[in-house]
């Protein structure tokens, strides 16, 4: 995963805005910050080879550091992984308290690409107006379409993109936040790159993390990227009005959804019908009053 195969080495960019004119550029991820050194024992250094099968399936997970990258011992792959995390966790802490402080409910929205988690977002934005203010930090890679898409509905969003970075990281959301008038108990919807894996590993200083899955995905998809659901406190099952048209059992879906997070809540919606919306609104409703 990126936090050892060096994959989030791009540019970043983020969007300026009527307040802050000039946009932020960083050419590479942030410094680790100094801190004491640690020792890894009990892991191998020499060369690792996959888990095999008897039905000849290669495993790469297996290892003490769950993945594999070319080149890289399984105990290398640790030391630079703690470094990354240890990091990012420290400045999602910063964030999540400068949210408190504020009251503002902060949800990281994570699903694979095409999920449609953008238009639910827009949805869901529409009907909350005069309900609850409201922002948006968009995550892309490349362009700034989906901010373009945010902003038609009258909500302020700022568009990050991470370049050849796979997802949104602490210091992503400290840059771009503060450019977002929001009130104080309002609702910051970050809207993460489409990516199952990464974004999993890497806490934004948000009170939740999300997972949008829709109906035109396999109903196994938690268990294949179990990370993200058990990280997961609400899964949206999105595009629900498709589902006349398709083979998709819901039952082994949710079955699936809370094998892997026994406590997962979940919430059936379509944007397009409108089914479940209310439902998600008053979950919404209630985080931000707790």
């Amino acid at each position: 995963m990126c936090t050892t195969c060096g994959c989030g080495e791009g540019n970043l960019y983020i969007e300026g805005d009527e307040r802050n004119p000039h946009s932020a550029f960083r050419s590479a991820p942030f410094a680790p910050a100094p801190r004491q050194t640690m020792t890894i024992t009990g892991v191998k250094t020499d060369h690792f080879a996959p888990t095999r099968t008897p039905e000849g399936d290669l495993h790469y997970g297996h290892g003490e550091a769950g993945t594999h990258a070319p080149g890289q011992s399984q105990r290398r792959m640790l030391e630079v992984e703690i470094d990354v995390l240890d990091k990012n966790n420290r400045l999602a802490a910063r964030n999540r308290a400068r949210f408190a402080a504020k009251q503002q409910l902060v949800l990281n929205l994570v699903s694979s690409p095409g999920s449609g988690k953008t238009t639910l977002l827009t949805e869901t934005l529409t009907r909350l107006k005069g309900r609850a203010d409201c922002a948006v930090i968009e995550g892309d890679q490349q362009t700034v379409n989906d901010a373009a898409r945010i902003r038609a509905t009258g909500t302020p969003a700022i568009q990050v993109n991470t370049g050849k970075g796979c997802h949104l990281d602490a210091q992503m959301i400290a840059d771009a936040a503060p450019r977002l008038p929001l009130a104080d108990s309002g609702i910051l919807f970050i809207e993460n790159v489409g990516n199952l894996v990464c974004p999993a590993s890497f806490d934004l200083g948000e009170r939740h993390k999300v997972a949008v899955l829709s109906v035109t995905e396999g109903e196994d998809k938690p268990l294949k990227y179990p990370h993200m659901f058990a990280a997961a406190s609400l899964m949206l099952l999105n595009k629900v009005d498709l589902l006349p048209y398709l083979n998709f059992d819901v039952e082994r879906c949710l079955a699936c959804a809370r094998e892997v997070n026994p406590h997962i809540e979940i919430i059936l919606v379509s944007a397009t019908s409108g089914e479940g919306m209310e439902q998600w609104l008053t979950w919404l409703e209630t985080q931000r009053c707790a």
